[in-house]
């Protein structure tokens, strides 16, 4: 059974990765509690402090259960700061896997979610549960997808764009990187970097803004 250590717990979304690796058969070598604050695990038993880590652990691949582009590019840098370099991909056992995907380390596609063919996902992307991603998607480093989004096809997003649950991107549209697309709103037409995007059809109601909860993806 392969090992994996999960580096962050608290996160809610973690438990949907503990699901994620149990369904794969994979199992947690250790979950790191990264920050003092409460634990999110279901199981607590593989739960250890950064002092807690060693060498054998470090050399295991591992994942950033963080739905917030920012976060996790702050987790993933400080997981690499103190020695691990392999960022696990994983694949919810309930998702067919297109045979033309092509994705960067450390993917997350989270149960029932749909993944068209040809399409190419950065580093660290996550989709989360009932996604849908059309054909010849192209995604940035650190895209969030919200739960129950649809990306139509043909579509381009920026490093750490974030779309939120239940909201609608049309074909071929390109939204600029740590842009916001407000949940439930339906995308038409292109949208700059740095925007707040809200309604239907989707208007940009800030410009500027760092990224999802203030935070950029650099």
């Amino acid at each position: 059974m392969r090992l994996i250590v999960i580096y962050g717990v608290g996160s809610p979304i973690v438990v949907d990765f503990e699901e994620s690796l149990a369904r794969a058969g994979l199992s947690v070598a250790a979950a790191v509690r990264n920050h003092p604050g409460e634990v999110r695990l279901l199981d607590q038993s593989p739960l250890i402090d950064r002092a807690g880590l060693t060498a054998e652990m470090i050399a295991l691949p591992f994942l950033a259960p963080f739905f917030t582009p920012g976060n996790r590019q702050k987790v993933v840098r400080e997981a690499t700061d103190i020695g691990f370099s392999m960022a696990f991909s994983l694949i919810d056992p309930t998702v067919p896997a297109p045979r033309s995907l092509v994705h960067g380390q450390g993917l997350y596609v989270n149960a029932g979610c749909t993944i068209g063919a040809a399409s190419q996902l950065g580093e660290f992307v996550f989709l989360n549960r009932g996604a849908s991603v059309g054909h010849h998607a192209r995604f940035g480093r650190f895209v969030s997808i919200g739960p129950g989004a649809v990306v139509a096809g043909s579509v381009t997003l920026g490093d750490g764009v974030v779309i939120g649950a239940g909201a609608t991107v049309l074909p071929e549209v390109t939204i600029g990187k740590n842009s916001v697309v407000g949940a439930g709103a339906v995308v038409t037409k292109n949208i700059p970097a740095n925007c707040l995007v809200l309604g239907i059809p989707a208007k940009v109601v800030r410009t500027g803004i760092a990224g999802f909860d203030n935070q950029e993806v650099t």
